[in-house]
């Protein structure tokens, strides 16, 4: 055993799987997935199931800095958001009957209702968005797949 503590970057290699149940839990999961990209038809309404799953292409914004250290490329990997207890959900901005429009995700939020009910909103680059009624706040995320090189090659930018 080390006398060092853990370091932040020592869990770069392991894939993801976390819980939001409050709002708090969910600004963590909204700020790794930011800027992931994906499509309409990379969205799951599982209406029986009362679950939305969006499948995405996360950068991993955990590993920017130990990329940048070890000056190799950044990387991304293929994510599940999955959202439980979903009584209805609504979109705008998505074009329908377009399956491959390339989407990016900038944030993941939570309205707050009634007595724990509310809406979690998935705000798209430009006017697009994803707004799904909960009973209560569950979300997770899952990495699904190895990390793989960017494509992009770059970190994800927004202009000021």
């Amino acid at each position: 055993m080390s006398d060092q503590d853990a370091r932040f970057e020592d869990g770069g290699e392991h894939p993801l799987y976390l819980a939001a149940e409050d709002a708090e839990d969910l600004t963590v999961l909204s700020a790794l997935v930011q800027d992931a990209v994906l499509t309409p038809a990379d969205v799951s309404w599982q209406k029986g199931q009362r679950r939305l799953a969006v499948l995405l292409n996360r950068f991993r914004w955990e590993d920017r800095a130990a990329a940048e250290r070890a000056g190799r490329a950044y990387e991304r990997v293929r994510a599940l958001l999955v959202i439980e207890g979903v009584r209805r959900v609504r979109s705008q901005g998505i074009a329908p009957g377009e399956a491959d429009t390339v989407l990016s995700l900038m944030s993941v939020s939570f309205e707050q209702g009634e007595d724990g009910a509310g809406t979690v909103v998935l705000t798209l680059a430009g006017d697009g968005a994803i707004a799904a009624e909960v009973e209560a706040l569950g979300v997770t995320l899952k990495d699904v797949t190895r990390p793989y090189t960017a494509p992009s090659g770059a970190v994800p930018g927004h202009p000021e």
